[in-house]
């Protein structure tokens, strides 16, 4: 009578080691070059935004790997699809993301989902015209078509009597001469009359500008 007994390559039911290892290495290898290229060499050459960094690559990464996993399971379509809206959706309850950062973060998802979710109905060819498709679009228009990035940061302006519609040209003057930016347009926000303070927005071309390490939001249009 023979003995029943688990193999020696299971523990607790949980297999030591399956082939599905050499497609997972090399679709992270793929995903992770893709995301490289992406964040650092096309995203953060333009935003400068270090922050954004840890946040991109992690989340691809997670994604990623979460997506892989789930395809070996038996889920339907409907759950698939709520969870990439759960993704979707996401937002950081300190800071709100602007436009920009939030299709890189779409783009990150996506792009680690198309990695983790191709099988054999998706050739290696098709999956490279996916992944460098989306790639050349965002190159192209980060460094053909859209040049001159306008940046906003709000600022706050002790000068509240230069706030009056008919002395604009020279607000604007005088925050440039403070800034060392040239100023595109200025929008006025909130008003403290008790401070003698007012809450500016300023618009200027951030590729050829700098302004420092401002805690003021910022999005490139």
């Amino acid at each position: 009578m023979l003995l029943s007994h688990k193999p020696d390559s299971e523990l607790f039911g949980i297999s030591f080691f399956n082939e599905d290892l050499y497609p997972l290495l090399f679709r992270m290898s793929v995903n992770l070059v893709v995301l490289v290229i992406l964040i650092r060499f096309m995203y953060y050459t333009k935003a400068r935004r270090k922050d954004y960094l840890f946040t991109y690559f992690m989340i691809g990464m997670i994604t990623f790997f979460l997506c892989f996993g789930l395809k070996k399971l038996d889920i339907d379509t409907g759950m698939g699809l709520g969870l990439f809206a759960i993704f979707g959706i996401l937002r950081y309850r300190t800071e709100g993301i602007e436009i920009k950062e939030m299709t890189y973060l779409f783009l990150v998802i996506g792009l680690s989902v198309i990695n983790a979710l191709a099988s054999n109905k998706i050739s290696l060819a098709e999956m490279g015209v996916m992944n460098g498709a989306l790639l050349l679009l965002v190159a192209g228009l980060e460094y053909l078509w859209l040049l001159k990035h306008e940046t906003r940061k709000i600022i706050v302006y002790d000068r509240i009597d230069l706030i009056q519609p008919e002395k604009y040209e020279e607000m604007v003057s005088d925050v440039q001469k403070r800034t060392g930016l040239k100023i595109n347009r200025i929008e006025i926000g909130k008003i403290d009359f008790l401070r003698d303070v007012a809450q500016l927005m300023i618009f200027y071309d951030g590729d050829i500008q700098s302004f420092g390490t401002g805690t003021g939001p910022s999005d490139s249009e």
